[in-house]
């Protein structure tokens, strides 16, 4: 599945307009792979249009704005961004500068071997989260390393947003999830049980160090649990056959 199709990365924000330079010149120094990159904002008056129009002038082209327009919150950014890619590798970014961008050109690499979604660790061997509540990195770990040891999903970090999907295959997937970062759990879930070939790479996430979290566990937790448990189901065996399972560590 080698694919000279340039990397996309899907930027949703919510008023991140006070990071988004220093995201931006990460993205720019640690990702040396061909990229374009779709900030998608819920409504007009998000302070970070401004910071990337500004970007915009001074001559950048591969920077562009778009506005949610599967309702507002991170799942409708998400999906609006999976909806201007067509072919080839697709990452999701978060806007706070979180994760582990120097894992990007990796995570590409393992991809064009043929793996459908390469997701980035925290709780596989090398990788590591530092900061947030105890409680919900307690549980997004358990919920990841359950899923690996119990069910055979080839990531420990089911949970996290940080993974780099093939468009197609999200094209073949019928997403359901409405509220949260609950759409992370219930993509990885649906391509392994579709068949698609996941890998893991070992990645470090670092706890936001501006603005505030839109994370809400207990609002989002009984969403979390209708997709860990739906990875129980049995695998879809006409596709496994056509694809297989590699695992990647």
């Amino acid at each position: 599945m080698t694919h000279s199709t340039p990397l996309t990365i899907i930027i949703p924000v919510l008023n991140e307009g006070e990071g988004f330079l220093a995201l931006w010149s990460a993205l720019e120094t640690q990702v040396q792979s061909k990229f374009n990159a779709f900030v998608v904002y819920d409504f007009d008056q998000d302070d970070t249009i401004p910071v990337v129009t500004e970007v915009v002038a001074r001559g950048e082209n591969r920077l562009h704005l778009i506005k949610n327009s599967f309702g507002k919150g991170v799942v409708g950014a998400i999906r609006t961004g999976f909806e201007q890619v067509q072919d080839g590798p697709l990452l999701v970014v978060m806007g706070d500068l979180s994760d582990d961008l120097a894992k990007v050109d990796a995570m590409i690499s393992i991809y064009q071997k043929g793996f459908h979604l390469v997701a980035a660790s925290r709780y596989m061997k090398g990788g590591a989260a530092i900061g947030g509540p105890w409680l919900k990195q307690t549980l997004s770990r358990l919920a990841g390393v359950s899923l690996y040891c119990l069910r055979g999903i080839p990531t420990h970090d089911a949970t996290n947003a940080f993974k780099l999907y093939d468009s197609k295959m999200l094209r073949t997937l019928r997403l359901e999830s409405q509220g949260g970062f609950e759409l992370n759990l219930e993509i990885a879930v649906k391509a392994f049980l579709a068949g698609y070939k996941i890998a893991e790479i070992p990645a470090r996430w670092q706890e936001r160090t501006h603005g505030k979290s839109k994370f809400r566990l207990w609002a989002w937790l009984p969403r979390y649990l209708k997709w860990y448990f739906y990875a129980f189901r049995p695998k879809d065996m006409r596709r496994s056959s056509i694809f297989g399972q590699v695992s990647h560590s």
